[in-house]
This record gives structure tokens, C-alpha cells and sequence, in this order.
């Protein structure tokens, strides 16, 4: 497949995982939506729909890797190494459109949210909450276009991000193994979404699971630069976490499989 074909595939996939990503976090979390506290597991199924829909979207152009943690593993197993910076370039960038489209979709909701005074004023409001908690990193906003720690605990941290990442890239990489090496097709874009629902319920609780470095870095920059009233901080001291984590756990799987499957 040619770079054009990868960039486009990566851009545009990426943008609907994070279009629907972070749109079901935007349902459950914005004080106007018809979808108000439907709770963790509609977070869960919400991601990993999205990334059913992204990937068969995406994988006749690009191969639908959606995550720098992924594209990494499989360069270090098949090479390809020109292509990386092309697959990242495309992921990011798609992360901050799909971002920028879940501001567009639920602009009322973010603006009546963000001016409410239970949210944002006096000293019963979320805001003031978290401060007291300690997060005074985070907006109240921040959990719908990237994560943050439940416990701010830097080494548990990131390791949850590397086992959750570990778990996700050597599913993706063992897929075919069954079927003599010829991967599993459409099927795989399922068995990867349910894979990633199954990381959400088992180790999302600690850090709201990322993953994935373009999914949390590209949200994050747009909240950073988005127009929000009232609507804090991006909490940039925990931002290499999420970014730093997955890379890891996606080497890791690469080496593991190299040793005991390849």
C-alpha cells in the first residue's frame, strides 16, 4: 500500500474511533444528553463499537492499525520502519478531527454544561470536588476527550496502561495463528473490539484505559486549544502516561511474540 493510502486510511479511521469514542464518553458525562450516567459499560461497549466501526472503515486502505502502540509492534516484528512516522502522522491527526467532531456534535451540551453552577461554581460544584480530591490537573471536561488516573500513582499508572496495552497488541498479533497464517479477515476487526471491551471492564477502572497514544495525546491537544468556557486544565503533567505506557506495552507484546509465536 502506498504512504497516501496509509495516511488517508489512518486519518480517517482514527477519526471515527474518536468520534465515537469519545462521543459515548460525551453522552454519559454531559449534564444535557439524553444518555446522562449510563454508567462504565456504556463506556466499554461505546469503544469498542467505535473500533469495530473504524477498523472495517479503514482496513482496506490502511491496514486499520488506529494506534502508534499497534504499528509499533508490528514494525518491530515485520519492518516497514519508513512507514511509522507515516502511520503516526495520520493517527494523531485523525485523533484531533475525531476530537474536534465530538465538540461540533454535542456544542450545546458542552456549553450548558460547562456555565452550569453545580459544575463549574460554588462550593458544592464537580469542579470544586476535584480540586479537593487532588486533581487539580483535570477540567471537568478533560475524561471525555482523554484519560486520567482514578489514583495518581505514577508507577501503577503506567504499568496499568502497559499490561492493558500488552493484552491488546498480542491479541492483535496472534489473530491469524489459528488459521495457518492467513489471519482472520473481516472477523478480525470483531474478535479486536471485543478484545478491547474486555480491557475496558477488566483493567479500565484505574486509568480509564488509553491504549493507545494517539488516542489520548490528539484529544488532548484539541481541549487544550478548543473554545470551552470554564473548562480547566489538560492536565499535561500526567500526559506522558498515557502516551509513554502503550508504547511499551506494545514493544513488550512484540518481543513476546516473536519468542514464543513467530
Amino acid at each position: 500500500m502506498s504512504s497516501s493510502d496509509i495516511f488517508i486510511g489512518e486519518t480517517i479511521g482514527t477519526a471515527i474511533l474518536i468520534l465515537l469514542g469519545g462521543g459515548v464518553c460525551a453522552a454519559v458525562t454531559l449534564k444535557a444528553s439524553k444518555a446522562r450516567n449510563a454508567g462504565w459499560l456504556a463506556i466499554a461497549f461505546g469503544w469498542g463499537f467505535a473500533v469495530l466501526t473504524a477498523v472495517y472503515t479503514s482496513a482496506p486502505l490502511s491496514g486499520a492499525h488506529l494506534n502508534p502502540a499497534v504499528t509499533l509492534a508490528l514494525t518491530i516484528e515485520n519492518g516497514g520502519w519508513d512507514d511509522l512516522p507515516v502511520y503516526w502522522g495520520g493517527q494523531l491527526l485523525g485523533a484531533m478531527i475525531g476530537a474536534t467532531l465530538v465538540w461540533v456534535a454535542y456544542y450545546g451540551q458542552f456549553q450548558a454544561h460547562l456555565t452550569d453552577p453545580e459544575i463549574v461554581g460554588g462550593p458544592e460544584s464537580e469542579v470544586t470536588k476535584s480540586v479537593e480530591a487532588g486533581e487539580k490537573g483535570a477540567g471537568p471536561v478533560l475524561g471525555i476527550f482523554s484519560t486520567g488516573p482514578e489514583i495518581r500513582n505514577v508507577v501503577q499508572n503506567l504499568a496499568t496502561e502497559i499490561i492493558g496495552t500488552f493484552v491488546l497488541v498480542i491479541a492483535v498479533m496472534t489473530q491469524g495463528l489459528n488459521d495457518g497464517g492467513n489471519g482472520l479477515g473481516p472477523l478480525g476487526a470483531l474478535i479486536t473490539a471485543l478484545v478491547v471491551v474486555a480491557i475496558g471492564l477488566s483493567l479500565g477502572g484505574p486509568t480509564g484505559y488509553a491504549i493507545n497514544p494517539a488516542r489520548d495525546l490528539g484529544p488532548r491537544i484539541v481541549h487544550a486549544l478548543l473554545p470551552l468556557p470554564n473548562k480547566g486544565g489538560s492536565d499535561w503533567s500526567y500526559s506522558w502516561v498515557p502516551v509513554v505506557g502503550p508504547l511499551i506495552g506494545g514493544a513488550l507484546a512484540a518481543g513476546l511474540y516473536s519468542v514464543a509465536f513467530a
